[in-house]
């Protein structure tokens, strides 16, 4: 059996590779139904699962948005009791009507442990990576 910090960065990998492969539906339930969404792209907080995949549904029907590659570097995982926050720095290459776009980005994804001993993200945040050459 996985220890707790395995079994949570586990699940940041499982999240980061659903989403990486353009696996939405596996992306998507690697989040809780409450989770919540801050992103710098976005002009509010998404406060559902269900929000975020509805945006993503606008975002990849009007501007053919996909990802095509992501790439998580200077990872951290810290442990909180039932309580796990993931941060890293992502480079992702997107793909919209409008072209190819390399983003490079910070990201924290909180993780709690389900009733069933896993682990589900509640929280994700994402930045500008400020260290970023600029565009």
């Amino acid at each position: 059996m996985k220890n707790d910090h395995e079994a949570a960065l586990a699940a940041a990998d499982a999240l980061i590779a659903a989403f990486a492969e353009g696996r939405t539906d596996d992306y998507f339930d690697a989040f809780s139904a409450d989770a919540s969404f801050v992103f710098h792209t976005t002009d509010r907080r998404l406060d559902s699962t269900e929000e975020y995949r509805g945006l993503w549904r606008e975002w990849s029907e009007e501007d053919g948005f996909r990802v095509l590659a992501c790439d998580s570097k200077d990872r951290r995982l810290q442990l909180f009791g039932d309580t796990a926050v993931f941060t890293h720095s992502v480079t992702t290459r997107v793909s919209t009507r409008a072209g190819e776009e390399t983003l490079r980005e910070r990201e924290t994804i909180v993780l709690r442990r389900t009733r069933d001993g896993g682990w589900h993200a509640v929280h994700e945040h994402l930045s500008p990576d400020p260290a970023a050459p600029a565009a």
